[in-house]
């Protein structure tokens, strides 16, 4: 099946383990992995991020074969869940980027076209989270301030926002209301 926004046919896959029990070599309890899993999360590691280090460094293949669960709902049960979905937080990263490239390149036709086509994920995939209630309903801009977002930095300070019927003021989580073109200076808000 062809992917999405490219040429490629999506053929590679990740074979599937051979066993689903812990090998007899692994002396690490369940207990000791989710204490490891939220101590990676509380410094600001992505579910993924924790994968990597937990195969690499400690010689855990499949977290769910060890603790029978995975690790975003092991994070879920802690609270320590991210609070955008990771796919989603990428995606978003990403039209950032695009977005900062084209304030310094206006005339970068691609990149133009490149962010509609990142954008329209990014819809796309909030649809599917609102369906499914990994986001709230009302849930309509993210906003991402630029004064602390840089492409080296793991996780930006994000929050939910809901937009003001006439987009005149934008209404945080905290219940305080902001002047919008005073944000504008301050954050990109992404629409979802």
């Amino acid at each position: 099946m062809g992917r999405m926004h490219s040429r490629g046919k999506g053929i590679s896959a990740s074979a599937l383990p051979y066993k689903r029990t812990p090998p007899s070599w692994l002396k690490i309890s369940s207990q000791d992995v989710e204490e490891n899993i939220c101590k990676f999360a509380k410094k600001g590691l992505t579910p993924s991020q924790i994968g990597v280090i937990l195969r690499d460094s400690h010689g855990i293949a499949q977290v769910r074969s060890v603790t029978g669960s995975k690790i975003l709902r092991i994070l879920k049960a802690h609270g320590l869940a991210p609070e955008i979905p990771e796919d989603l937080y990428h995606l978003i990263k990403k039209a950032v980027a695009i977005r900062k490239h084209l304030e310094r390149n206006r005339k970068d036709k691609d990149s133009k076209f490149r962010l509609i086509l990142v954008e329209s994920r990014i819809h796309r995939l909030a649809r599917y989270y609102k369906k499914t209630k990994k986001l709230p309903p009302l849930c309509v801009a993210i906003l991402i301030p630029t004064s602390r977002f840089s492409a080296n930095l793991q996780q930006p300070a994000l929050s939910l926002l809901k937009l003001g019927m006439w987009g005149g003021a934008i209404l945080g989580e905290s219940g305080f209301d902001v002047d919008a073109t005073v944000e504008a200076r301050l954050c990109f808000v992404v629409l979802i």
